[in-house]
Order: structure tokens, then C-alpha cells, then sequence
């Protein structure tokens, strides 16, 4: 084959994947043009059906509310306020409960996930225990913080951190038991130390299932906070969503919850980012390629 033959078939190689580059970007922008305008259409199915529902009493917007009631509930709140004072000083209280306590829950669970998993007879002494205290309802741990630490923000926190510690230790510990057995014993064999094992074999391990079991961690943090709020406080959306529901209000309590969605979903996005930073050694799983 002659330079300029040679040339020819390189230039039409070329031509040919540039085509096919093209023809995949293209599908996949069509994709992404379908499943937002898909997403929209279900919203506007849902909240359009919710509002003539309730005008033609179908619903009883006395019980069910409407979404454009709801709409003058979130601007009543956002320019006038609440009995209370600014809805940001109240949203400032409820996110730091959050915070606060999806912290600690998510620092004790890992370290309690990582110490029971690589420990057999730590985990059948403690295990019992681990489980009760699971079983008790979360609503009665937070009468008890209440009674024992009063109106203010700790017992929020504490009650946000034993939402999140389950989650987050069960993760762990599942993570550090899929470890390869046949890794860790070759490891031994070699002489590693148990520093040695846990910083290349074990954290790595569980890493996946942790960071996982963050996402659903933080909403149950903005739970804990809440629920702690609605059971007695002082400040905060929980409060602002018990008076609402005093006042036979679904709108406001609605609204509320609008806005603790939208909070979520931001932390959500973050803690999405934070993942795909830490774990950018990971190849990218379907649901990733998918973008959920």
C-alpha cells in the first residue's frame, strides 16, 4: 500500500470515529433533553392534579391543602417571617442539629463499624446491645433526651446522631465483612500490621459502603432534627411546622417541608461530589452511568 493509500484509510478510520464520538453525544443530549422534559411533565401532572383536585373539592384543601396556597405560604415565610422571627434564623437552627449531628453519628458509626467488623468477639459481645438499643423507637430516645437535656440543641443533635449511627455502622461493618478472606490471610502471611491492614485493605473496603450509606444518612438527620423540634423547642422548622399543625394550617406545613426537601437535596448533591473525589479510584457502577 502506497503513502498517500495509507493516508486515505487513516483519514476515513479517523472520520469514521469522530462519527460515531458525534452520534453518541448527540443521543445522549437527546436522552438528557427527554428525561428533564419528562421530569417536568410528572411534576406538572402531580402538583396540576393536587391544585384542580382540591378546587373542585374533590380534596378538602381545609385537610389536604393546595400547591398555590403553598406557594404563599413559602413567600409569607421567606418576606414577613414567622411568630417567631426570621424563617432563616429558624432554618440556621434546624440545619446545625443536622450537621452536628450527622457528624457524630457518622464518625462513631464508622469507628464502631470498623473496630466490630475486624473484631469477631467484640461484635458477639456488643452485638446484643447494638440491637436493642435499635429496637427502642426513635420518638421515645427523644422524650428521653428532651427530659434529660432540656429544650435546647443537644438533645436534637443526639437524637440526629442515632438516626445516622445506625445507618452508617451497619454500612461499615458490612463493608469491612466483604473483605476477601484470602487477601487478608495472604497479608498475614506477609507480615503486615494491623495498621498496615486496615489503612490498605480494610478503610478501603468499607470506604464504598460508608460514603454510600451517607446519602441516606443526611435525611435522617434532618429527621432527627425535626422530630426533636416538633417533640419541644424553643426555635427551629420543627417548631414552625407543630404550631402550623395547631393551627389545623397544611399549607405552611407543606411549605416546610419544601423547604427541608430542597435542603436535602443540595446536601445530596454535595456529598455526591465528595463521593466521586474520594472514590475516583472506582470504576463507574451502572446507576453512575445512568446518573442517578
Amino acid at each position: 500500500m502506497t503513502d498517500t493509500a495509507l493516508q486515505l484509510e487513516l483519514a476515513s478510520r479517523a472520520g469514521g470515529e469522530a462519527g460515531i464520538k458525534a452520534a453518541a453525544v448527540h443521543a445522549r443530549r437527546r436522552r438528557t433533553v427527554l428525561l428533564r422534559l419528562t421530569q417536568v411533565a410528572v411534576a406538572v401532572v402531580i402538583f396540576g392534579g393536587w391544585q384542580w383536585f382540591t378546587t373542585e373539592n374533590w380534596l378538602d384543601p381545609f385537610f389536604y391543602g393546595q400547591p398555590s396556597g403553598i406557594w404563599h405560604s413559602l413567600v409569607h415565610l421567606f418576606t414577613k417571617g414567622t411568630e417567631f422571627g426570621s424563617i432563616w434564623d429558624d432554618l440556621g437552627v434546624t440545619l446545625r442539629e443536622a450537621v452536628y449531628g450527622f457528624g457524630l453519628g457518622a464518625l462513631v458509626g464508622v469507628f464502631f463499624g470498623l473496630v466490630l467488623g475486624q473484631s469477631r468477639f467484640l461484635a458477639d459481645v456488643l452485638g446484643p446491645y447494638i440491637k436493642i438499643v435499635n429496637a427502642v423507637p426513635r420518638i421515645i430516645l427523644g422524650s428521653i433526651f428532651l427530659v434529660a437535656f432540656g429544650l435546647g440543641t443537644l438533645p436534637k443533635v443526639l437524637l440526629a446522631a442515632v438516626l445516622v449511627f445506625f445507618i452508617v455502622f451497619f454500612n461499615a461493618f458490612q463493608g469491612v465483612r466483604e473483605v476477601n478472606p484470602n487477601l487478608v490471610a495472604n497479608l498475614k502471611v506477609l507480615g503486615a500490621s494491623p495498621v498496615q491492614m486496615a489503612r490498605h485493605v480494610t478503610i478501603p473496603s468499607a470506604l464504598t459502603w460508608i460514603i454510600a450509606s451517607l446519602h441516606t444518612a443526611f435525611g435522617f438527620a434532618i429527621i432527627g432534627a425535626l422530630v426533636g423540634e416538633v417533640l419541644g423547642s424553643q426555635r427551629g422548622m420543627g417548631l414552625i411546622i407543630s404550631q402550623a399543625q395547631n393551627r389545623f394550617d397544611p399549607d405552611t406545613v407543606f411549605a416546610c417541608m419544601a423547604i427541608m426537601a430542597v435542603v436535602t437535596l443540595v446536601a445530596e448533591f454535595l456529598i455526591s461530589r465528595f463521593e466521586r473525589r474520594v472514590l475516583s479510584w472506582r470504576p463507574p457502577t451502572h446507576t453512575a452511568a445512568a446518573g442517578i
